[in-house]
């Protein structure tokens, strides 16, 4: 019987083991060769880089006499007046302006110099063109004392016009005015400040030390250093100082500007305050390392100024173009700034043309002479340090949200 058993095992393990003891299951045996890679995972493409513009001009100085060309049956309409600006303030991905001037109480009446009040109506038609906000701190800004700051203000926010520079409590006074742009599925935010070197002797109010923020370079670092920490991509500052009818940046000018360079928190700085256009600058610093530009002086947007009461460079003034890029994982930075003459049509309704459009073919009242010579003035003031653009730029996006200021 063991014989039997034994014999019936060995017959078995013949039959599944081979002569080298490999398994024999009847199948052909294991491939030695490894099994093919797996596909690759797609490679994601790059995210774009995020481009937008800041577009920015000089002073909104409304006279009496632009209110007069501005005067319609139902009241005042400065649309036509600034028409001729449309495409270069639509165009932009955020458009900031710079109010010179508070507006009237409602019911008021506008003023002119040297104590100014706006019409209300203004601001609506600003809005209308595509501005998105506006600095509001100047040596005008108590001309109605601080009940008129409190209009102004009071008149932006009902246009929808973000602000910066006067202040109706502490707590506003101490925030930026931020534009929120939704771009590449990225939120980028831009803040803005803004400071003056005085308000033409009118005193500050004691109750009320925040309603305009004076001009102080550490005061603006320190705030701009604080903007950035609560998540803001770009700062711009603006400017309110200088000598009226002076090309040349004074010593406040650029020691301000250089104090904002070298701190790296400050990516653009527009001048104001001047009327007449002056010169623009890419200063060592600025954030990363990459410089800061800076317009010393815009001149003048809309106003009634000129040769006939003032300095002929008054009748011109400045839009610029700063070209912002965040590429993908990294911070935004001013990567082009760009310069456009504009100038006034006084004489024929206070209407508001850039030059290179106008300048071949003439306007109502200005030979293409008479826009040569103020092209040349505008030139001159400028300076080489930064290209000219002669196209309006074409917004990337939709606009930008305008983040609330606190209010009392």
């Amino acid at each position: 019987m063991l014989a039997v058993v034994l014999t019936v095992s060995v017959l078995v393990l013949a039959g599944t083991l081979g002569h080298d003891g490999a398994p024999q299951s009847g199948s052909p045996p294991a491939s030695d060769a490894p099994a093919p890679p797996a596909p690759e995972p797609p490679v994601p493409a790059p995210e774009p880089d995020v481009v937008f513009t800041v577009v920015a001009a000089g002073d909104v100085l409304p006279h009496l006499q632009v209110h007069a060309s501005a005067r319609t049956d139902a009241g005042y309409d400065f649309s036509e007046l600034l028409a001729g600006t449309d495409a270069w303030v639509g165009g932009a991905d955020l458009a900031l302006c710079h109010l010179e001037v508070p507006f009237a109480s409602p019911g008021g009446r506008p003023a002119g110099y040297p104590v100014f009040a706006a019409d209300a109506h203004l601001a609506t038609d600003l809005r209308e063109q595509g501005w998105d906000g506006c600095s509001t701190a100047s040596n005008h800004s108590l001309d109605q004392g601080a009940q008129g700051v409190a209009t102004t203000l009071d008149v932006l926010d009902s246009a929808g016009l973000g602000h910066v520079g006067t202040a109706r409590s502490a707590a506003e006074a101490a925030t930026p005015a931020v534009y929120s742009l939704e771009r590449g599925g990225r939120t980028i935010r831009v803040a803005h400040l803004a400071g003056t070197y005085g308000t033409n002797g009118a005193r500050v109010p004691a109750s009320a030390p925040w309603s305009v923020s004076l001009l102080d370079g550490a005061d603006l670092v320190e705030r701009a250093r604080s903007a950035r920490s609560a998540g803001a991509d770009v700062v711009v500052v603006s400017m309110h100082a200088g000598d009226e009818y002076s090309t040349p940046p004074t010593d406040q000018q650029v020691g301000t500007a250089a104090l904002l360079a070298a701190s790296g928190q400050v990516d653009l700085l527009l001048g104001h305050h001047a009327h007449v256009p002056q010169p623009t600058a890419l200063l060592p610093g600025g954030p990363g390392g990459m410089g800061m530009w800076v317009a010393y002086g815009l001149g003048n947007y809309v106003s009634n100024q000129s040769d006939h009461c003032c300095d002929a460079r008054t009748d011109s003034g400045l839009l610029v173009t700063a070209t912002v890029t965040q590429p993908a994982g990294g911070p935004a930075r001013v990567t082009r700034f760009e310069w456009t003459a504009i100038t006034v049509d006084r004489l024929s309704g206070h209407a508001v043309e850039v030059l290179p459009d106008v300048a071949a073919t003439g306007t109502p009242s200005l030979t293409p002479a008479d826009l040569a010579a103020r092209y040349d003035r505008v030139r001159s003031a400028v300076g080489g340090a930064a290209p000219e653009r002669l196209t309006p730029p074409v917004a990337t996006g939709g606009p930008p949200t305008v983040e609330p200021r606190p209010r009392p």
